[in-house]
């Protein structure tokens, strides 16, 4: 796990300060990697790689980077390649291994497989190869999305890094890309390439990069499709399911160094740490973020029972209004830009701690969106199952759970009523892709506060609609499939962004084992009835490991996702803390926001509203970084 970065001059020119400029990139990406640093200039000064070392495999010099290959090869790279072993074995015979290091067999499987290389690799991983011979520079990021890649494009030169800060030097101007505010308010995230700041673009998961020539070329390497399989039955899928977790567990805890466990007591961190504790007995530090000062907000019996089953050691903060009001601007800062909801803040917090004892953590990330448990996915079939039944269209393949098996399960819903009656405020029924943007739909509180006439939310909407509505790989009417398949497609890189950054900012290296391709791949293939059956979310993975997960986790219907007591602290000990923040967008006079209008209506926003939280965001991402454009500017001068 490291930081990198880099540049290439698109006319084959030196670039001036060049020097100067990978060291400053390596200077922001500092907190990635604190074991290492490194950067290399060719000689015509046209082409620079930096990187930042957090060493966990190979801890020896021999796996430094950036790190030459023969044929005047040289790569970058940041992330784990958990296959590695297998690969070095494979490519013996072709290559001469002079380390230990995953990173060697990237530069081995390029060797054998240019750019097809990334089909081999199993891992998470961003990198860039100079290939010196055929003057060429080839990156490519992971299958999804877990480490990333941003680019950017100035006077003719090819900048790239892991986190879009480090290239705020390099740009003219800090500015705010319209297309891309449009699609944060909508969702809290952006579901294209585009970045909030404007020029920057990150390389969408699952994609290759190619500079040759002066023309810069991206290519999708892989997909998933979600073909049902209808020659399976559950029995087989539970049986394939716990047979490539528990193999890409143990890949995961490939290491040189101990591995833990973040710990929220739910079913995927849950399962995370329990299987990894049965693959070794050394993995049994887990680490759980609380909230005491308001009841309502503390999960931690449900991580002690995790633990218990585990035997092993519960590591807990206390997360206060203090430290939120301490690590709000650190936080920001380490997003690179806002990003979906508050729990980044307790993520943060849960990594400091953790990085204070281990170097690697596994999460559960992509558990929901692989296996279904979002509560919208629940509300949304159910609507349809309502409407089918009234239509009598059961029976035409696009509905395989009955209104009569969902009803037992709605009681998982009880939490989510104010977001079931704006749902059906305008209505019922509708197209599928127009009822579920209702549902992912941010937005819908803050006519007054954006000033939407200098946004284009009909360009979101059709976004939105080409991902929802992909036929290429999702079966036509399959809304379970359609609606799993959007936020794995756009939710779930907003999710590992946040993974990413607030681990990273300690220092610490967090590994997700749910999203392994093969895992993924088979899943995908999985019936709406076998994952879904009865409207039991989750049911694929509870009934795979009934006997593993307490029962008292698999079976609780109020997980929260790790809820900040924002409106609480907000209304109490930190009053006056938002006006603050809101008086500075006022002065400032934000675009595309009416700042007069967000402070007028703060008091009205919900106990759950993302809304204050999506606006402060957004007021102290300008503060940190648009303000200070100059500071930036001067890193490079």
């Amino acid at each position: 796990m490291c930081g990198i970065a880099g540049f290439i001059h698109l006319n084959n020119q030196s670039v001036e300060g060049g020097s100067k400029i990978l060291t400053c990139m390596g200077e922001l990406l500092a907190h990635r990697g604190p074991d290492g640093e490194g950067s290399w200039l060719d000689d015509s000064g046209k082409v620079g790689l930096a990187h930042r070392r957090l060493a966990i495999i190979d801890l020896s010099s021999s796996g430094a980077q950036p790190m030459k290959g023969r044929n005047g090869t040289l790569i970058t790279l940041n992330g784990e390649i958990y296959n590695y072993l297998e690969l070095q074995e494979s490519l013996s015979g072709s290559w001469n291994f002079s380390s230990d290091s995953d990173t060697e067999t990237v530069l081995a499987s390029y060797d054998r497989y240019e750019e097809e290389c990334v089909d081999h690799l199993r891992g998470m991983f961003s990198f860039a190869i100079w290939d010196d011979r055929k003057q060429r520079l080839f990156c490519a990021r992971d299958r999804f999305g877990i480490k990333p890649f941003y680019y950017a494009t100035v006077d003719d030169v090819f900048y790239f890094a892991s986190e879009a800060k480090a290239l705020l030097p390099v740009l003219p101007d800090i500015e705010t890309d319209g297309e891309a505010m449009a699609e944060y308010l909508t969702f809290n995230f952006v579901i294209g390439e585009n970045t909030l700041f404007k020029g920057i673009k990150q390389l969408l998961p699952g994609h290759g990069l190619m500079i040759k020539g002066g023309e810069v070329r991206t290519w999708r390497y892989w997909d998933v499709n979600y073909e049902v399989d209808w020659n399976h039955g559950e029995g087989w899928f539970q049986e394939r399911l716990r047979s490539l977790l528990d193999d890409s567990i143990g890949v995961h805890l490939r290491s040189d160094v101990p591995v833990g466990a973040y710990l929220s007591g739910g079913i995927d961190s849950s399962l995370m740490a329990i299987l990894a504790a049965r693959k070794d007995s050394r993995n049994r530090e887990a680490f759980h973020g609380r909230f005491l000062e308001y009841p309502g907000y503390d999960e931690s019996n449900f991580a002690e029972m995790a633990s218990e089953a585990i035997g092993g050691n519960l590591n807990i903060i206390d997360i206060t209004h203090k430290d939120f009001e301490e690590n709000l601007r650190k936080v920001i800062y380490h997003l690179d830009y806002p990003v979906a909801g508050p729990g980044s803040f307790p993520q943060y917090m849960v990594s400091k701690l953790a990085a204070e004892k281990v170097k690697v953590v596994l999460g559960g990330q992509g558990g929901d969106e692989i296996f279904g448990g979002y509560a919208r996915y629940l509300l949304a079939y159910f609507e349809q199952c309502i409407n089918a039944a009234i239509d009598g269209t059961y029976k035409d393949g696009n509905f395989v759970v009955t209104i009569e098996s969902i009803i037992p399960n709605l009681g998982i819903l009880r939490e989510y009523k104010p977001m079931m009656r704006e749902f059906w405020r305008e209505g019922l029924f509708g197209n599928l892709e127009d009822r579920y943007f209702r549902l992912i739909d941010r937005s819908s509180d803050m006519d007054r506060e954006i000033d939407w006439g200098e946004l284009d939310k009909g360009r979101v909407f059709e976004s939105f609609r080409e991902i929802f509505l992909n036929k290429s790989n999702v079966r036509k009417g399959a809304y379970f499939d359609h609606m799993t398949h959007f936020d794995f497609k756009t939710l779930l890189p907003a999710l590992l962004q946040v993974e990413d950054r607030m681990s990273m900012a300690h220092g610490l290296e967090s590994r997700v084992p749910f999203l392994d391709h093969e895992l993924v791949e088979c899943i995908a293939t999985a019936s709406a009835e076998v994952k879904f059956s009865g409207g039991n979310m989750k049911h694929l993975i509870k009934k795979s490991y009934e006997g593993v997960l307490p029962d008292r986790i698999v079976n609780r219907r109020d997980k929260m996702g790790f809820p900040v007591p924002l409106k609480e602290w907000l209304g109490n000990e930190l009053n006056g803390m938002a006006e603050d923040i809101f008086h500075g967008m006022k002065q400032r006079n934000r675009p595309f926001i009416n700042s007069g209008e967000v402070l007028a209506n703060f008091q009205s926003a919900g106990r759950f509203s993302r809304k204050v939280w999506s606006l402060m965001s957004l007021e102290i991402w300008h503060q940190t970084f648009h303000d200070q454009a100059s500071y930036y500017k001067s890193l490079i001068k």
